[in-house]
This record gives C-alpha cells, sequence and structure tokens, in this order.
C-alpha cells in the first residue's frame, strides 16, 4: 500500500483486480449455493403475556417433513439459538410449566440466513363448555384413560379455544338485538309519544318489593397514555413488505446492532447516544491536538466525542427526525464546511449542534416512498456518522474524508424490500450552504438481495464546492460491497465472518482545472479504497476487525486541513497549501476489537498506523503557535505566524520572513510523516 509500490501509477487496475476476485468469490458462492445449498439458522424468544422476555422456555422444533426434531431451553434472556438447520418450513411450540403456545409458529429457514421467531406463552383458558357426565368403564378395562399424545392435547385446546370464540361471536350478536329492542321503548325525557292503551283490569298486584342498594362504581384502572402506548406488535413470521426486513442485517457495517429500542411509542421512537474514548498518539504532541481525521482529535485525554439525543416522528404517514449533537463532533466537523465563507449570518452556529434534523411524508407506493427535507446522513464512505455503527474507530481516509452529511431534499423509493433508489436534490458536498451557482445532484441504488450480501453505489456531480472557484464542478463515485461468508451464531467459536470492500474515484473540472492530464496543468483527482475483515467470536460477544485503505488526492481538495494555528477550511493555512496539482498520498491501517455484553453498548480497542508522502501529522512540537495554547491560535490562521506566537502579516513566506525578523524569525508546526496511536473507549446506544 506504500506509494513506492506503484499504487500511484496504477490506481484503477489495483481496484479492478480486487474487484474482479471478489466478484469470482460471490460466484464460486452462488455456484456452491446452487448445487448444495447451505444450512440456515434459526434464533429466536420466549415471551409472556405481557412482552418480557421468559427464561427456561422448553422450545420444540419441528420440521414440516418430520426429518429433524430438536428441543431447547431458553436462556436467562429468553432467546435461544440453533446450530445449522436444513432450509424448509419448521413448526416451533414453547412451554413452561402451565404456561404454553397457543399454537405452532410457522418459521421458513432460508439457506445462509438466519431467521427470526418470537414465543409467546401464556396459561390456557378453562373450557367453557359443560362438564362431561361420568362414565363408568368397560368390564375388564382400566379405570384410568391413557395419557394424551401432544399431537392430542393440542387439537382438544384448539377446541376448546374455538368453542370460546363461538360462544363470543353469539353473544356479539346478541347485544345489538337487545339494544334495537331497549331502543323502540319511549324515551325517559324529552321526547313525544303515543299514549299507552288503558290496562286491562286485573287483580292487585301485590307490594313492589324495596329495590336492592346500588353498588358504587369501581374506579377506572390507571391507563398509559395514547402517546406512551407501545407500538402495535408485528405479526410473526418473515416480513416481506418494510424494505430491509426480511433478514438480520445488524452485522452490516455502518448499521447499529441494535435489535431492540428502548421506549418505542406508536408516536415516537426515541434515540440517545453516547460515546467516549482515550487516544494517546506516539508523537506525543505538547499541544494534544491529533490532525488528520474526522474521529480523533485529542491525545493523552478521555473526551466525549458524541453526545446525541432525539428520534423519530411517525403519524399518518406524516415523518420527522432530530438528533442533536454535543462534544467533540459539534466542533470539529462544522470547521471542515468551508461554505459558511459565502455571505452572512452564522451557519456553523446555526448547525453545530445538529447532525440530523428533517420533515418529510411517507407515501404507499410499492414498499414505501419517502420524501424528506433537512439535514440528513451521508452515505458516502460506508461508514455510518456514528462510531457506534462501525466495526472500526478510525475508518480509511475513503471514508473519514467523505461527506457526513448533506442539507437539502432526498427521495428514497423502494420498488421491491429488497432495493432503495435515493436521489438527491443538496446545497452541495457536506455543505450547510452553497458555494457557487451549481447545487450539487446526487443519489444512491441500494441493494440487498439476500441477508448475506449488500451492494451499494452513490453518486454526485454538478455542485460547485470551492470558495474562489466558482465555474469548477466535481465528480465522485462511491461503490462498495459486503459479504458475510459465515454464519453460526450459537458457535462459542467463530460465530461470523464478513469482509467489505469501497472504491472511490473523482475529480473536478472548469476554471482551469481538469482532470486528468500532468500536475502542472492544475490537475484534480481523488482515488481511493479501503477494504476490512470482521471476525465475530463467541454467539457475537467479541469481535476483531482489521483493515485499511488508500488514497492519492491531487489538488488536496478531499484532504482534511490541519487546524494549524486554529486553521479551517475558510480560512485555510500557509503551512499546507491546498492548491490544483498539489499531491497527497496516504495509506492507513487499523486492528479493532470489539467487547459488545448487550446490544446497547460497546466497549473497544485499536491500534491504527497512518502514512503519509508530504508532512501531514501533528509531531511533538504540535501544531499551536508559541504562547498560545489557551485558545490554539493569534486570531490569524491565514497567514505565517513569527516564533513569538504573533501573526506575520503576511501568507507568502519571504514577506513573512522579513517581518518576523526582529523576533526570531518565521515560526513553522512540527509535520511528520507518520502517526502511530492506541485508542480505548466505550460507546452506548439506546
Amino acid at each position: 500500500m506504500n506509494a513506492h509500490l506503484g499504487f500511484r501509477k496504477a490506481p484503477a487496475f489495483m481496484i479492478l483486480c480486487v474487484s474482479m476476485a471478489l466478484v469470482a468469490q460471490t460466484l464460486a458462492a452462488a455456484s456452491a449455493d446452487n448445487a448444495a445449498p447451505p444450512a440456515g439458522y434459526l434464533r429466536g424468544v420466549t415471551v409472556d403475556a405481557a412482552g418480557k422476555p421468559l427464561a427456561g422456555a422448553h422450545v420444540n422444533i419441528h420440521s414440516s417433513d418430520g426429518a429433524d426434531e430438536r428441543e431447547l431451553l431458553s436462556g436467562s434472556d429468553g432467546t435461544f439459538n440453533t446450530s445449522a438447520l436444513r432450509p424448509g418450513t419448521y413448526r416451533l411450540t414453547a412451554s413452561k410449566g402451565e404456561l404454553g403456545t397457543e399454537g405452532p409458529v410457522a418459521v421458513v429457514i432460508a439457506p445462509n440466513e438466519t431467521s427470526n421467531a418470537s414465543l409467546k406463552l401464556a396459561a390456557a383458558d378453562p373450557p367453557t363448555s359443560a362438564p362431561t357426565p361420568a362414565v363408568a368403564p368397560a368390564p375388564g378395562r382400566a379405570s384410568a384413560p391413557a395419557p394424551l399424545t401432544e399431537r392430542e392435547a393440542e387439537l382438544l385446546a384448539r377446541i376448546d379455544r374455538l368453542e370460546e370464540r363461538l360462544a363470543a361471536m353469539e353473544a356479539a350478536i346478541e347485544k345489538p338485538v337487545k339494544a334495537a329492542s331497549s331502543a323502540s321503548a319511549p324515551a325517559a325525557t324529552g321526547a313525544k309519544t303515543e299514549p299507552p292503551a288503558a290496562p286491562a283490569p286485573a287483580a292487585a298486584a301485590p307490594a313492589p318489593a324495596a329495590p336492592a342498594p346500588q353498588t358504587p362504581p369501581a374506579p377506572a384502572a390507571p391507563t398509559t397514555p395514547e402517546a406512551l402506548q407501545a407500538p402495535d406488535p408485528a405479526p410473526p413470521g418473515v416480513d416481506n413488505v418494510t424494505p430491509f426486513a426480511y433478514g438480520d442485517f445488524t452485522w452490516l457495517n455502518g448499521t447499529p446492532r441494535n435489535k431492540d429500542t428502548v421506549l418505542d411509542t406508536k408516536y415516537f421512537t426515541p434515540e440517545v447516544r453516547f460515546d467516549t474514548s482515550y487516544m494517546e498518539d506516539f508523537n506525543q504532541p505538547i499541544d494534544h491536538t491529533i490532525v488528520g481525521a474526522t474521529e480523533s482529535f485529542r491525545s493523552g485525554e478521555v473526551q466525549i466525542e458524541q453526545a446525541s439525543v432525539g428520534g423519530d416522528f411517525h403519524w399518518q404517514n406524516v415523518r420527522g427526525r432530530v438528533l442533536f449533537m454535543f462534544g467533540l463532533f459539534s466542533t470539529t466537523t462544522p470547521r471542515n464546511d468551508a461554505s459558511a465563507g459565502v455571505g452572512n449570518w452564522d451557519l456553523r452556529g446555526a448547525y453545530k449542534y445538529v447532525s440530523e434534523a428533517y420533515g418529510g411524508y411517507h407515501f404507499n407506493v410499492n414498499h414505501g416512498l419517502n420524501v424528506d427535507a433537512g439535514i440528513f446522513v451521508s452515505y458516502i464512505g460506508l461508514f455510518s456518522y456514528y462510531n457506534f455503527d462501525n466495526w472500526t474507530y478510525q475508518p480509511s481516509y475513503v471514508s473519514s474524508n467523505t461527506p457526513w452529511f448533506f442539507n437539502g431534499v432526498r427521495v428514497q423509493w423502494y420498488p421491491t424490500n429488497k432495493l432503495k433508489i435515493e436521489p438527491w436534490f443538496i446545497n452541495g458536498w457536506q455543505s450547510y450552504a452553497k458555494y457557487n451557482g451549481h447545487p450539487g445532484l446526487g443519489g444512491q441504488l441500494l441493494w440487498e438481495p439476500k441477508e448475506w450480501l449488500k451492494v451499494v453505489a452513490n453518486q454526485y456531480g454538478y455542485g460547485q464546492d470551492n470558495l474562489g472557484l466558482p465555474h469548477t464542478e466535481r465528480l465522485h463515485t462511491d461503490d462498495s460491497i459486503e459479504v458475510r461468508y459465515y454464519s453460526n451464531p450459537s458457535s462459542l467459536h467463530v460465530s461470523k465472518m464478513a469482509f467489505s470492500l469501497t472504491a472511490d474515484a473523482g475529480c473536478q473540472y472548469g476554471g482551469g482545472i481538469q482532470c486528468t492530464g500532468a500536475p502542472s496543468k492544475n490537475k484534480d483527482s481523488f482515488v481511493g479504497w479501503m477494504m476490512y475483515q470482521r471476525v465475530w467470536f463467541h454467539k457475537d460477544l467479541w469481535a476483531l476487525t482489521f483493515g485499511g485503505g488508500e488514497m492519492s488526492n491531487w489538488g488536496r481538495y478531499l484532504t482534511l486541513l490541519p487546524p494549524i494555528n486554529g486553521a479551517d477550511a475558510v480560512t485555510g493555512s500557509p503551512y499546507f497549501t491546498q492548491l490544483p496539482g498539489q499531491r497527497a498520498h496516504m495509506w492507513d491501517s487499523t486492528v479493532t476489537l470489539q467487547y459488545m455484553p448487550k446490544q446497547y453498548i460497546t466497549w473497544w480497542g485499536e491500534v491504527g498506523y497512518r502514512h503519509s508522502d508530504v508532512p501531514y501529522f501533528a509531531g511533538r512540537g504540535g501544531v499551536t503557535p508559541p504562547g498560545f495554547a489557551l485558545g490554539g491560535t493569534n486570531g490569524a490562521p491565514g497567514q505565517f505566524a513569527c516564533m513569538n506566537g504573533a501573526p506575520s502579516g503576511a501568507s507568502d513566506l519571504p514577506t513573512a520572513t522579513t517581518n518576523c525578523s526582529s523576533v526570531g524569525g518565521v515560526w513553522f508546526p512540527d509535520l511528520r510523516r507518520s502517526e502511530a496511536k492506541i485508542s480505548l473507549g466505550v460507546m452506548v446506544k439506546f
């Protein structure tokens, strides 16, 4: 992956070779599937009548052909898992003491996929039919009847339930008839009626009995407000209507692994995230500043990278989502957006604490059509904006240097439950505002035909996303594949294995800039890739991920600007310029270990190494001018600084040298070509 190994000369060839190898592997797997379908797996949970997990329930699994019969015991959290099952239909029942399932639950096991089942256990209702008179046993026979088989007992229980339902239906039919009869009687007050006919003479009636005292009505039972009630339970079986709900995709990189939502209601689904980390940069910068990433910022300190609260609103097809963001993300993300330098109003201040905020409407078209407007997350670079969802904490440049959000309008169309087509009309490339005359246009195609496969393609173009370059347009393609090639969730050894591959390419053109040619011709281009391998252990309790990537960025337009003297995307820095034709070639690698005792928490540790062909990463001397440890800047990041920390008054080196001659000369940050660091942390998501 080093620049001297030839990637710079033939980036497309390397990506093509790796892509062809992956296609061949996928085709080979598909061919093997056709020859002999691999086994599937079953994951389930036993719950009581209130929907709470029920531990220690006996679960019986019967294949439709009778060839496979199994019995399991649900764990302390009510869950159960099976080893490999032959593809086909299975009937599930469960029991614990006097509790049992109402009837068999049918589950279809598909090859190389994990099916899910929920078994609800309740006490059997007493029969409503009259007791059967005892019959004396026939001579010569035992007085006790033969014990019923499981099938006979199940059939008798179903007959009892049918009789109860018939009785309830008869009562429902009689009730309207009685109501109609009482409605035909004269009204108590207000209505005019014909006087009744005189009664026929009759014998004196006995004195009426004294009315019985009325029992006061019982107080109403407390009820949960409708807005706080849990949503209606999902129907049993596989959901083939909701997009991507037919399988378990929580293994994917960039996807949260939560299967349950805490405090979900009919109208609002809350979301809360916390991300705290400790990082140690082996360069030991004296100002504790880590350079060149959108996930790593401070060395030798415990820092809160993200503290978010918000959620999703949904009612009568109207939808909305907001997620507020605090912590380091709220200042480190806005500083990479130069569009805030266009015009007036403080856009960074307006949006810094909001990572997502949009409203929209869901149309019942095909498998769904959503139209949303506001700030929404970007899918470019495969990894999620939020570290809890990812396989590693520090992704490679292809992800770290590409957009985390868009501001605009999107349409999400699901023609099938396995395909999404999503066009975007946005202000620009991760920008709060529009840089120049053109907005950005783009979109995504997401295809998940099997539970073990994801293919995604993101495209962007037309946007003029550079300050001071009103006629330069940007193109970018970002394409990924994820394959889970092994799955055995119940294994105490290796339970899953998967890999992801992402390849990106792009360029800028127009206004004197071109995509190809010699660097001296103002070349602006980007080529990069990243690949990760992940292995889960001990029923997905542990996971180990290793991988990395590489980028070559002529013009440095996607190279993150080091925060030298507090520089950002608007001010720029004379110490690290980003001019057409300037080169930046970088590669990295990481090894990440995650411990996931619950679906809501991840403890993690990571070691990583990054390399650049130009001085880029913070060294021991740091990137803060002398005397400005507090705030990290002398207030003029666009100028060279003098050795006493004061601004030189110039952004060109000759003038700055002259101006700083009386105070010891020009100060320079300590930039290195490599960086190694070790990181630890904990992430929580509800």
